[in-house]
Order: C-alpha cells, then structure tokens, then sequence
C-alpha cells in the first residue's frame, strides 16, 4: 500500500497541475507505488515561511485520523477531519481557490491517505481526481470547502452533519447555491431533523434546490448578513502567530455572525415543501447507496 512520503519539507508549497500529472500513475492509483518524495519537492513551488503554512501540524492531522478510523469505513473520517483541517489549514478563499495547494498537499504530504480513503472496492484503484480535480471533488479541497461552506460562523458542528452523508460532498458541494449561507444551513436543517436520510436522499434534495434557484432568488427572500473578513483576517492572524489546533474536541472557526435564524428556517420550510416532491431513486424499493 502506498505509504507516507519519506521526506516531508517544513512548508506547504504548490505543484502545478502540469506537474502534478507526471506523478500520478497507474502504480500510484492502485496503491502499489509511493510518490518520489525528493523528485516531487524539485518540481514544487516554495511559498513565503509561514508558521500557517508548516506541513507537521497538517500530517500530524492526517495521521490521527486514519488512525481513529482505522477499523472503519474510511468515509467515516470525512465529517471528523473536514472541520479540523479548515482550522489547522487556515486559507483565504482566494488562497483555497488555488489547485496546486491541494495538488501539492495530495501527492506530496498525503498520498498514503487518498489512496486509504479513495481507493475502490470494487476495481481496487483511486480516481486520479481525488489528487489532481475540482474543488468538489479532490480529497483535500472537498474538505476544506466543506468545512468553509457548512460552517455557520464559528460553529463546525454543521460541518459534522454535512460530511456525514456523502451526497453532500458529491453533488450538493458543487452547486453554487451553496455559497449562500443560509441555504447551506437550511440542507444541513433537513439533515438534522432526518428528513433527508440518505445519500440518494441528499442528491435529489440538491437537485430541486438547484433548479428552484432558477427563478427564486434565496438572497432576497432569506438575507443574509454582510460578512465580516476582519474576523476571518484575525482567525488566519492567530495561525500566524503559530496557534496550535487540539484534534480531539471542535474547533472553533473565525468569529463570524451566524446566518439570520429567519432565514434560515424560511429555506428550511421551503426545501422540505420542494423535497416532499423530488423524485428519489430507489426510494420506494428502499435501496441502500453504497458511499464512495
């Protein structure tokens, strides 16, 4: 199985998607081979030292989570990691917005654990996406634009109920309805109080929200409030000032206002209406929908 690189630099850089590619080969994908740590590292980018930016604190994360699910389904990990990571690995969205951070973070930080946590069990390979894709879909990015998206101001507990259903990740991350705070709150609502329950559930409850989104503005009808990037400035200040992270209890995130309550039960009876009437595959048959 493919192990952790043998030679891990202090600092993040970044790997184009160029060069990312020359390092994802079939070996890689099946889990047989390891990434040429020192060869990687030639091709990378140094970015300015930062104590945000130290590669230990990140792979100390990592490794704590495939160890805590170690005996699990590796999917399990997703909604345990994806609030910690977004608070270890603290970014701009303009920062985050970059591939070749999480190119760089896949093949030279973490290969071990997107081949543990992506590699399929039906043909035993890894979608080479999950190292080198779009924000929805690379196995670092997802997480940390979940956590970004599903947080409600500082609190990840969202986070956890979103990352729990794979669905959310999949499908409902890449809808760019999600950006609007009080839609993302008003999913993870549904999700809470179980009346969507399963993957197939949170793909067709995405798929009306989406369409909806077509001819009702959510903005207007439920507001959101101004975003505050001086609380996020200061959140990503006190990595600088080399804060550490504790794994075991939630993070705290950046010391935003929470989306409007209003609003947010407004959507919340608005999606539930729209999904009394979405076609769910599989539902009258009761399918289960195995999670990637």
């Amino acid at each position: 199985m493919t192990e952790s690189p043998e030679h891990l630099p202090e600092y993040l850089a970044r790997l184009t998607d160029e060069e990312a590619a020359r390092f994802i080969t079939e070996g890689l994908l099946s889990g047989k081979d390891n990434v040429p740590a020192i060869s990687l590292n030639q091709a990378a980018e140094a970015l300015p030292e930062s104590p945000r930016r130290r590669l230990r604190a990140i792979r100390d994360l990592i490794d704590d989570a495939m160890y805590i699910y170690r005996d699990d389904r590796p999917t399990q990990a997703d909604a345990w990691l994806a609030p910690r990571l977004h608070a270890v690995l603290r970014l701009t969205r303009a920062e985050a917005a970059d591939p070749a951070l999480w190119n760089y973070l896949a093949l030279g930080v973490a290969p071990d654990f997107v081949v543990w946590r992506h590699l399929s069990e039906s043909n035993k390979t890894v979608n080479a996406r999950y190292f080198k894709g779009p924000h929805y879909k690379q196995a670092f990015a997802r997480l940390w634009w979940s956590a970004e998206l599903f947080r409600n101001g500082p609190d990840y507990e969202p986070v956890v109920i979103a990352c729990g259903i794979q669905d959310m990740l999949n499908t409902v991350l890449r809808l760019d309805v999600i950006d609007h705070r009080p839609t993302a709150q008003a999913l993870v609502r549904l999700l809470k109080r179980e009346v969507v329950r399963t993957g197939r559930d949170a793909n067709a409850l995405g798929k009306v929200v989406n369409t909806a989104a077509a001819t009702l503005m959510y903005d207007v009808i439920a507001p959101d409030v101004e975003r505050d990037a001086g609380a996020v400035r200061r959140w990503i200040d006190e990595a600088e000032e080399g804060l550490a992270v504790h794994h075991r209890p939630l993070p705290v995130g950046p010391a935003e206002e929470r989306a409007p309550e209003g609003s947010v039960e407004r959507l919340t009876d608005y999606f539930a209406e729209l999904f009394a009437d979405a076609p769910v595959r599989g539902k009258e048959e009761g399918e289960e929908v195995p999670e990637e």
